[in-house]
């Protein structure tokens, strides 16, 4: 553990951390709510913060002076990467896949088929944790632009493939 803040005598003292510049009380220390934020958050913020209070003269019992609190700074998924698996012939079978080299917690992929054939697709066809679709026995209609959607809680990114059959 690294201590980030502490409060003496009524006065912040802000730790020489990468949070330095970016971390503070909410309120003042008057109003006995010790709530702290970070501004700009990182995904390297992530982790376990434990608050401790101790008064001058008052008995300290185990544990019960303590707060804990585990922070996951979501990160939405870079824009991913679509590629085609195969050679795209009549008769032929041939994967799609999708990857993002970022997100937290790891991005859901899934593929749709463009309008003018609009087409959802669903597993088993699709691996929406992997980020592949797999196009069986092709034909000249399945020709098209199929859109892969990566998402999480923190935001969504799309990348396209132009298939022709």
């Amino acid at each position: 553990p690294m201590q980030i803040l502490s409060v003496i005598g009524g006065v912040v003292k802000v730790e020489e951390t990468d949070l330095k510049s970016r971390v503070g009380l909410l309120y003042p220390i008057n109003t006995h709510n010790i709530s702290l934020f970070i501004n700009a958050s990182r995904e390297q913020d992530s982790g376990q913060y434990m608050c401790t209070v101790n008064v001058v003269d008052d008995v300290i019992r185990m544990h019960k002076n303590v707060g804990l609190i585990n922070l996951t700074v979501l990160v939405p998924p870079a824009t991913p990467t679509c590629q085609l698996h195969g050679s795209a012939v009549v008769g032929a079978n041939v994967t799609l896949s999708c990857s993002s080299k970022k997100g937290k917690p790891s991005p859901k992929y899934q593929w749709q088929r463009e309008p003018p054939t609009l087409q959802v697709f669903f597993p088993p066809a699709q691996d929406q944790d992997k980020g592949t679709l797999k196009l069986t026995n092709l034909s000249l209609e399945m020709s098209g632009v199929y859109v892969c959607r990566a998402e999480n809680q923190a935001g969504s990114e799309n990348c396209s493939i132009v298939l022709e059959v």
